[in-house]
């Protein structure tokens, strides 16, 4: 698209695009410090990029701001450490999203990225599944990773055998997740917990009932209670994060959660509403917590109600591609990164961790260690049956464990839990 390369360029410096270059020599480096994070890679690979690149610059795009303490800064990180390591340029455009840039496409903002040099494109986001398609099939030579997508699943519904240089790397936090609902369930006094989601698709479904079942299992197993007693209810604000006039107000949605008796808000969204209103709620004399995601710091916010914080770990997944494309040897791979069960918040080994708040008891916390090591030892499996949907329609038999894609691509929420499944 040479005919729209200048405004573009003049467009994105005002969305505030940046080149971080860091350098290898003794001395050099980034000014912040990156979270870092670990991948098991590994499974589709379709094509190889054929030239290795000695010095590379990586295009970054973010859905959200930089600094949101959630999910677009805990990438924006990574891409900090990955250029600290290899001594890469990274560049980076955040707020890459209807509302903030309603006149932004991803192709365009990957033609501009590749006319500044970048050997190697990040799409950070489900929500930028058409563009990036687009992007990749506009430069089928271009190394790409689509963060969350399946194109490079061959098992997967949307596999795409002629884009042979887009691959995907997502984190396993259905593991986060199971323990964020552990934790939850493990301190509430009511069993009254609900889940502030964010707009409904095949991951959010996942992630939220795998919040659910890992509050089941702690409410029932390690506290004795009756499932019944547990109430589990899940409201969608429409989007990633807040935007006005589109989506509900999740602070708002966050109050009425406590008004109705929730005592505990495990949070879905990009950013830290939940946490930060728990707290204000807290100081009113009222015993609430919750449970930020995403980012390892997230609970900074407001520490005195946080449980603990589910998070990803981007660095290794994103390091190891960058080196790919350096020696020549890029696969397009669907890579799923998982903890690292020896130590799960290792930042260079494990890709998903779970950081510990201070609002959680050191009887709890010593009972959510037991059900990590379950998880870890294969000895809780919570994605096997009995297990309904929903609507009550059988989903797994007795002892089946579910596949990947039945997991992946979750079509209901599952029984027991309150809330819609699918968007109106």
């Amino acid at each position: 698209m040479p005919s729209f390369r200048a405004p573009m360029i003049l467009l994105l410096a005002a969305l505030a695009v940046v080149a971080v270059a860091c350098s290898s020599d003794e001395g050099g480096g980034t000014t912040a410090t990156p979270t870092a994070v670990s991948g098991t890679p590994a499974a589709s690979p379709t094509s190889a990029a054929a030239t290795p690149v000695a010095q590379l610059t990586i295009g970054m795009i973010l859905v959200g701001p930089r600094d949101d303490r959630g999910w677009s800064q805990a990438h924006y990180e990574a891409g900090l450490y990955v250029a600290d390591q290899l001594g890469a340029t990274l560049i980076v455009i955040d707020k890459v999203n209807p509302a903030d840039s309603p006149n932004v496409t991803i192709p365009q903002v990957v033609d501009d990225m590749l006319a500044q040099g970048a050997g190697l494109i990040l799409a950070t986001s489900d929500d930028m599944k058409d563009g990036i398609l687009e992007a990749a099939a506009q430069h089928p030579d271009v190394p790409m990773i689509w963060a969350s997508g399946d194109s490079a699943w061959k098992d997967g519904k949307s596999y795409r055998d002629d884009l042979t240089h887009l691959g995907n790397v997502m984190g396993e936090m259905e593991f986060g997740k199971m323990i964020a609902g552990c934790a939850a369930a493990l301190q509430s006094a009511s069993g009254q917990i609900s889940y502030l989601g964010p707009l409904i698709n095949d991951e959010t479904r996942r992630l939220a009932a795998s919040a659910y079942l890992g509050a089941r299992h702690c409410w029932t197993e390690l506290r004795g209670e009756s499932a019944d007693a547990l109430s589990f209810n899940v409201t969608w604000i429409g989007f990633w994060f807040a935007i006005p006039g589109v989506t509900l107000d999740p602070t708002q949605v966050v109050n009425d959660f406590f008004a109705s008796g929730s005592d505990v808000v495990i949070s879905g969204i990009d950013t830290t509403e939940a946490l930060v209103r728990a707290g204000q709620v807290a100081q009113s004399g009222s015993t609430v917590w919750a449970i930020p995601y995403d980012h390892r710091d997230a609970c900074d916010l407001a520490p005195q109600v946080c449980l603990g914080v589910p998070y990803f770990n981007w660095g290794p997944a994103y390091l190891s591609a960058a080196r790919s494309v350096q020696d020549g040897s890029f696969t397009a791979a669907f890579t799923l990164v998982g903890p690292d069960w020896s130590d799960i918040n290792n930042p260079d080994t494990s890709a998903i961790g779970f950081t510990k708040g201070e609002g959680l008891t050191a009887e709890h916390a010593t009972q959510l260690d037991s059900f990590i090591a379950g998880l870890a030892d294969g000895s809780i499996k919570l994605w096997t049956g009995p297990l309904n949907y929903q609507d009550a329609s059988a989903f797994l038999a007795d002892g089946i464990p579910a596949t990947a894609q039945e997991v992946w691509y979750l079509p209901q929420l599952l029984e027991g839990m309150q809330g819609a499944s699918r968007a109106n």
